[in-house]
């Protein structure tokens, strides 16, 4: 850490020197426009940029298949724009997996490809991004998955469950765009102001999205295990319904409490959501003892279902610590 004295200069205006490894290493110098960005009782200084376009170049040689499309990912959500994929020589497999990458990225597309590199680019204005939408989808998304995977389990309806499974592609692009935004947040001030929502808030947003990301795996994985079962006992077959109201009113609650405005509506829903959690535990423990008078097959599935219910609420408790803790005061 270095310490400057603020100095006075024709009777109004405060200046302060720049440390010049800082300067040099940046690229400032005597003329450089640099920006100022207030943050409470800080205040943040960048160099201006004439274009925040970040490229980036990879060698993709040794890489195949599900690391490669990893690969792509990785630098996706690591912020930049255009990303550069070069070897010696590109196989089908590698195209392929290219080709998968950009289909699970929202706004990327291929836009040049030769022997030896693939350009894809980022097609949206990140300043157009809104991360409070996008958590906002995945709510929607991942609660509609979980009613629809219920459903598929207990009409024994494999039409539902399929598309469930499907949806979950759905969510999982959200996720990735959300901790793109997250991320863009963290390194740039200029990001954090064109999105309009203060940093600390878009950490909350980013842990939540996290969170609904599994309640949709959870969903996935009802339906995946509602493609085997066959029609369930109706004692049973309520309780989980049952459950599931529970649950999706543990995330409900915890999600109203995220968006809300009010702090004292937060704080309400907030720990209205974290008490309900409680009573959850209790009801998944009725329902392992019905389990266990079912033939073990099935109630080894049905009790991976009842789990995957139970932890869905238990992340809608995440997600309401998450929301008391943006309500609280800060310093």
């Amino acid at each position: 850490m270095e310490t400057r004295k603020v100095q006075v200069t024709g009777g109004s205006t405060y200046t302060v020197s720049l440390p010049k490894p800082w300067a040099t290493d940046n690229g400032v110098s005597a003329g450089t426009v640099v920006e100022f960005y207030p943050e409470n009782d800080s205040l943040l200084l960048t160099p201006q940029r004439e274009s925040d376009r970040q490229e980036g170049t990879l060698d993709i040689t040794d890489l195949a298949g599900e690391r490669l499309t990893r690969a792509v990912m990785t630098m996706y959500v690591s912020g930049f724009d255009i990303i550069r994929l070069e070897a010696s020589r590109i196989t089908t497999d590698q195209r392929s997996a290219i080709r998968s990458a950009t289909q699970s990225l929202v706004g990327v597309e291929v836009l040049s490809e030769t022997t030896d590199s693939v350009v894809i680019q980022d097609l949206l204005d990140s300043s157009e991004l809104s991360i409070v939408n996008a958590v906002s989808r995945m709510r929607l998304i991942a609660r509609s998955m979980l009613e629809d995977a219920v459903t598929a389990l207990i009409e024994n309806d494999d039409d539902i469950a399929t598309d469930v499974i499907e949806r979950d592609d759905d969510v999982d692009r959200l996720w990735l765009v959300v901790s793109r935004i997250f991320r863009a947040t963290l390194r740039s001030p200029r990001a954090a102001e064109e999105l309009g929502v203060p940093r600390e808030d878009c950490f909350d947003y980013h842990s939540s999205a996290r969170q609904l990301e599994r309640v949709a795996d959870h969903a996935a994985k009802i339906s995946n295990l509602a493609l085997k079962l066959d029609e369930i006992p109706g004692a049973v077959a309520d309780a989980i319904v049952s459950l599931h109201a529970d649950a999706s009113d543990v995330l409900e609650k915890s999600m109203d409490a995220l968006v809300a405005d009010d702090t004292e509506e937060a704080n309400r829903l907030g720990h209205a959501a974290r008490e309900a959690v409680l009573e959850i535990d209790d009801h998944t423990r009725t329902i392992d003892d019905m389990l266990r008078e079912l033939e073990p097959v099935q109630a080894q599935s049905l009790g991976l279902i009842v789990d995957s219910l139970s932890r869905s609420a238990d992340y809608g408790g995440n997600i309401a610590e998450t929301a008391l803790q943006k309500a609280a005061p800060r310093p």
